[in-house]
Parts: C-alpha cells; structure tokens; sequence
C-alpha cells in the first residue's frame, strides 16, 4: 500500500465518520422532545428537578448516566420501589437504611419537595433513553428467569426472591432490606394465593401498603415466589 492510497483511505474514513455523527447527532436533537415527552414537563417536575440539584443527590445516586456510584440508580427508581417506597426513604432515611451497609442523610426534606421529587423521577422513568439502565430492563432476562428455563437444582422460587430484587427491601433469616417486613415466617400469616395476589396488587390485600405492583414478573416468576413464600412457617 502507498502512501497516497493510505492517505486517502484516511481522509474518506475520517469525512464519511464525520458526517456520520453529525447527522445522528442532528437527528438525536430532532427527537429530543418527543424521547423526553416534553409535553409532559410540567412545573412540578422542574421543581423536583431543582430540589435533586439542591440536596445534591447526583453526589451518591446516578440519573440518566450520570452521578455518583454509592447509591442505587435513580432512572428507574418508580418502577422499582414505587411512588410511596420513595416517600418513605426521602422521609425516613434512617429508618430504611437501618440495617444497612449504605446509609443516607437525614436532608430534612418538606413534603411539598417530596412531591416534586415523585413526580420528577416519574417523568425521568418514562424518557425512551434506549431502555437504560440495564438492570432494570423490562427485556432483560434475568438470572431467575435463566435458571427457571435451564430447570437448574436451585429452588425456583429462592431464585426469583434472590434475583428480581425482593431483598432490595426483605429479608429472610437476618440477610436482606430493612424497608419491608421480614418474611422469615410469612407463610404463617398469608396463604400462597394470597401472597401471589400481594406481589400482583399489594394494596388489594393491604391498603396501607408502601410496595408497589410488582408487573415486572412472569406469570410463573410470580406463582413460583408466592409458593416459596407460603411454605416458609
């Protein structure tokens, strides 16, 4: 290869990447409001936007990419522990994270603030950010579901508590969350029908209830949770 044909494969290469990325950058800003739904940037969801900024929440949690790495992900966050388990961790920080590793700040937050925040992670949950982050991907097959299909030795049910976030917020024999009850004898108070109509709709059976519908499992991921929690007495 001569140098003049080298040159020129470098300059095609260089202008065709070039344009390329302009014009994907162009049509990124052309749908920004419609990925965004800016329609729905309402004046509560810019104030929730300020109070994140004013409580410097971006210094432990990451939104959208961006943020620190001590703290759970906040993009999906709604979907995930739902508007009141947000509520009572803004609220009582010290109560739950109690029991845990990682601790938050008691930040004093008005109740008014609270509600800018919801409805601000509501309106971040629901931007089309290319299904980000990863982990709470409706998509994703989770290690639950790969061992359900695989039909690996491990309890089904174990699996699925293990592995779709339960012990985010439960725990079983001193090991998980301090959010939720522990459920080391759960099977004593609630039948497995009962459970599995909880995980589906919690308040239907408890309407003071804080977890939100759990519509991220399988019909089976479900049955198979409520049948290892109804066992444990």
């Amino acid at each position: 290869m001569t140098k003049k044909i080298a040159f020129w494969i470098f300059l095609l290469g260089t202008l065709s990447s070039a344009v390329l990325f302009l014009g994907l950058t162009v049509d990124t800003h052309r749908q920004v409001a419609a990925l965004s739904h800016a329609d729905k940037l309402s004046e509560n969801v810019v104030a929730g936007k300020r109070a994140f900024e004013k409580y410097n929440c971006n210094d432990c949690h990451t939104i959208l990419g961006f943020g620190g790495y001590y703290a759970p992900d906040l993009t999906k966050v709604v979907q995930r522990v739902g508007e009141d388990g947000i509520r009572y961790r803004v609220k009582h920080p010290e109560l739950a994270f109690a029991n845990s590793v990682r601790k938050m700040p008691q930040q004093h937050v008005s109740e008014v603030e609270i509600e800018s925040l919801v409805a601000f992670f509501n309106w971040v949950g629901e931007i089309d950010n290319g299904d980000w982050p990863p982990q709470d991907s409706k998509k994703r097959l989770s290690r639950s579901e790969q061992r359900l299909s695989l039909g690996a030795t491990v309890s089904p049910g174990a699996a699925v508590f293990q592995t779709k976030g339960c012990m985010n917020c439960h725990s079983l024999h001193g090991v998980g969350g301090t959010f939720g009850p522990v459920l080391d004898t759960i099977g004593r108070t609630l039948t497995s029908e009962q459970i599995e109509q909880y995980i589906l709709n919690p308040k239907s059976v408890n309407p003071n209830a804080k977890m939100p519908p759990q519509n991220g499992l399988s019909d089976r991921e479900r049955d198979e949770v409520a049948k290892f929690l109804g066992n444990l007495k």
